[in-house]
Formats: structure tokens, C-alpha cells, sequence
């Protein structure tokens, strides 16, 4: 089997040491640093094309439960924006968790104000939120995990329209402002959301030829799901563990594991990943139950390619190090 792994790097899994599994996996490998956020290089993968934007938002709505028909959409995540000194930078998390009851006060008081510029915001099964509009915007965006901790003055839609859409973020900023919603949520020590965060604009791409070898994707998130239903490959759930992947007949699996649960103490995630994870993962290529290994580690605006091979295992005179030296 290969297996492809794609796992976002929080601020704790990069800052894992030497004597973790993970890095002595990154020790056996070759490890390349690329300019694109993970869910770029997932695109790229997998054959799904940059048309100005990355067209995920369509491809996220409809693994949600959503109807996409023709209509141009864009992800429009609750976000909180801080005052820095001199400028507005977005701050973690991104998007923001919204409890369902506000989130729908929310975007009922954004869809009465918009109704007339032909713009609807929809939340997905997930929770998460999408924007629909009646016209395709002649805009590009900038995914959030490339903006993250930055001045959003740099990061804000660009293009023809880029006028027009920044307009209507405003006003989405000023209706949110006193919003009662958020009033409850400050009350309650959360975070406002002052804002949305658009994009992954498009329409549905057309998924034009087979330009990849997954079989199978295990998957828990709208976009991968997404991405998977898109590109014709089967998808299952995450499971609790390596065990279940491993049983699989398919000759090239892809996992995409979940993002970091924020109810948990960073260090017993941390430990979590790296012991039901990366563990596994070193001993089952160890003991050849997996013939090839692509890691694809998401940090930020870029991401560490790592693959090992076979024969990779013996080099026993690669030195394992901290994580954070390869994002260096």
C-alpha cells in the first residue's frame, strides 16, 4: 500500500522534539518545503486546477448538504479580526466556532441586508458558512492559513471587483458590530465575530480526466469529502486509528487527519497525534505494511512534502531534530 497523509501542524505538533515519532519519521525521509498552504497542495494532488482562486468553496458547500446548482460560491468563515498598532490582523482560530443558534441569527440578519445585491449566506451541515451569489465574482481571494496573525489589509479581495467586495465586507463588519449575538458571546469570554473571510471562489469545477491514483480517501472534513466526491474516489470516516487503514485492499489510500479538537490541553493533543498517529505510522512502514509514505505537513502558507521509501529505514546515521528546524 501508499499512503498519503495530509495533517495540519498546529503551533504544538511543530514544536515537537526530537525524541518524537514524527521526527523520527522526518529523519528517514525526503523532506521539501512548498509555497502553498494544505489545501492547495491537496488540490494540486488530486488534479483540481487554480482558476484565480482555488474553487473549493462549491466543492466544500456540496459535500455539506448543500445545492450548488450553477451559482458562484465562496467560503465566508466567521472570523475575529484584531486591532493591532497600526493595522487589522486575523487572529486564530479560523474560521471561528459559532454555536448554531447564533450562528443562524447571524446570517438571517446578513441575508436580510443582502437579500437585494443577490447574495445568500447558507450554513452547512457542518456549521460552516458559504456565500452564494447570483453573479461570479471577477475577484481572487487568499485562503486564511495564508493570512493568519497578518495585516488583512494585504489579504483582502483583489481583481476587477475587488471595490465592490470589499464594500460589502464593511457593511458585513458594521452589521455584526452590535450584533446581540455577539454581545452573548463576549459575555461569555468568546470571541466576536467581527467579520467573515472569503474564499475559494468559483462554481463547481468539471472534473475533466483522471489525473491521480487514489483509491480510497479517509476523510472526516467537507472539503477533503468534498475534494474525494469530486475526483471520483471512495471516502470513509476517519477512524480511531492506523489499524483499520492498514486492513484496507486498496493500493494507494489517502488520509486526511482531523484538525486539532480545542476541547483538548495542547499537550495531551500533541501526544494524541504523535502516539495514535506518527507511531503507528513509523512501525507499519517498519515492518513494510506500508510500501511508500507521503507526509504532507500544512503550516500555514506552506507545507513540508516528506516521503519515505523502503529503503529509507536503514539510514540509520540520519539524526532525528525538532520539527521546527525543517519550517525554518
Amino acid at each position: 500500500m501508499k499512503l498519503t497523509v495530509d495533517c495540519v501542524l498546529n503551533h504544538e505538533l511543530a514544536s515537537l522534539q526530537s525524541a518524537s515519532a514524527l521526527a523520527r519519521l522526518l529523519s528517514k525521509a525526503c523532506v521539501a518545503q512548498v509555497g502553498v498552504p494544505l489545501e492547495a497542495l491537496t488540490c494540486q494532488q488530486l488534479g483540481l486546477n487554480e482558476e484565480g482562486d482555488w474553487p473549493i468553496a462549491a466543492i466544500s458547500a456540496a459535500a455539506d448538504g448543500l445545492v450548488i446548482g450553477d451559482s458562484y460560491w465562496l467560503r465566508a468563515d466567521p472570523v475575529h479580526f484584531v486591532m493591532q498598532r497600526d493595522c487589522f490582523s486575523l487572529s486564530e482560530p479560523a474560521p471561528l466556532y459559532v454555536k448554531p443558534a447564533h450562528a443562524v441569527l447571524m446570517v438571517a440578519s446578513l441575508n436580510t441586508h443582502f437579500a437585494q445585491d443577490g447574495l445568500l449566506f447558507c450554513i452547512g451541515k457542518s456549521g460552516a458558512w458559504y456565500l452564494r451569489a447570483d453573479k461570479a465574482a471577477q475577484i481572487t481571494t487568499t485562503l486564511p492559513s495564508v493570512a493568519m496573525d497578518k495585516n488583512v489589509h494585504h489579504f483582502m479581495p483583489q481583481g476587477v471587483d475587488a471595490a465592490k467586495w470589499k464594500s460589502i465586507l464593511n457593511e458585513v463588519q458594521m452589521l455584526l458590530h452590535d450584533h446581540p449575538t455577539n454581545e452573548a458571546r463576549e459575555s461569555s469570554g468568546e470571541l466576536v465575530v467581527n467579520s467573515v473571510w472569503l474564499s475559494g471562489g468559483g462554481v463547481m469545477p468539471t472534473f475533466k480526466a483522471l489525473q491521480h491514483n487514489v483509491e480510497l480517501m479517509f476523510a472526516n472534513d467537507v472539503l477533503n469529502q468534498g475534494l474525494a466526491t469530486w475526483a471520483k474516489i471512495a471516502y470513509q470516516p476517519v477512524p480511531i486509528n492506523l489499524d483499520e487503514i492498514l486492513q484496507s485492499t486498496a493500493q494507494h489510500v489517502r488520509l486526511a487527519l482531523p484538525q486539532s479538537n480545542h476541547s483538548q490541553t495542547s499537550q495531551s493533543n500533541t501526544n494524541y497525534f504523535d502516539e495514535t498517529w506518527f507511531a503507528p505510522l513509523f512501525t507499519a512502514f517498519k515492518s513494510k505494511q506500508i510500501e511508500q509514505l507521503t507526509l504532507n505537513l500544512g503550516f500555514y502558507e506552506k507545507c513540508l512534502v516528506v516521503v519515505i521509501k523502503p529503503l529509507d529505514v536503514y539510514k540509520f546515521w540520519r539524526k532525528a531534530k525538532p520539527i521546527m528546524q525543517y519550517l525554518e
